[in-house]
Parts: structure tokens; sequence; C-alpha cells
């Protein structure tokens, strides 16, 4: 059964198997579990590497540096309430965003039946 993008997406923010989209995608906070619980997809080919990281980083490190740029011009304040800012915003964004972009990149791998390069396919 081939997914849907809107499917996919769905999946990804709700963090479910990307096929049923009922099953949960992750057994721990970030450990993809081993197969879907409801329709026994098999997560163990699963692999989202760094994307998911660099994908919060860009849109992250953007929100945040806006936001500190804005700071410092309108209300210049000393560089320790600077610190008291950003540091625990970035902390919990990336704790908040990290398993939404590694569950919507596994739903669109799946989407896309992508799987590992081999030389021997040149």
């Amino acid at each position: 059964m081939k997914v849907s993008t809107r499917q996919a997406f769905r999946a990804g923010l709700l963090r479910k198997c990307p096929r049923c989209c009922e099953g949960k995608l992750f057994s721990k906070f970030l450990t993809v579990a081993p197969r879907c619980g409801r329709c026994g997809l098999d997560f163990s080919k699963v692999d989202s590497g760094d994307g998911p990281a660099v994908f919060v980083v860009l849109v992250l490190g953007f929100i945040i540096v806006g936001l500190a740029l804005w700071v410092e011009v309108a209300l210049a304040p000393p560089y320790w309430i600077h610190a008291v800012l950003w540091l625990p915003l970035a902390v919990v964004g990336v704790a908040f965003m990290l398993p939404w972009f590694k569950a919507t990149l596994i739903a669109f791998q799946y989407k896309n039946d992508a799987e590992e390069g081999r030389l021997d396919e040149f």
C-alpha cells in the first residue's frame, strides 16, 4: 500500500508507524522500536542518519539567532541575560523538535521506498 505525502506528514507529526499511522514508532525518546505493535511493520532497516539533527539545527538556529539579535538591538541586555535566555531555549527546542523531525524523515523514507545505495548498482 502506497502512502500519501499527507499521511507521511501525519505519521511524522504524531510519531506513529508510517504504514498504519497507529502503532508507536519510538520505544524510548529517540530509540526506534523494532517493529510496529499494530501492523507489524519491521523498523530494523530504518536509519534517519544525521538528517533530523541538521534540520533542527537550521530551523531552531534561525529562530534563536533572529530572536537574540532582536533582543540585543532592542534592549541591549548584559551578556549573561543572553545565556540565561537562549541556552535553555535551545536545549528545550532540540528536545521538542528532534523526535518530530526524525519520525517525519523515517515516514518519508518509507513513502519513497528509500534504501541504502550500493556500488554494484552503477
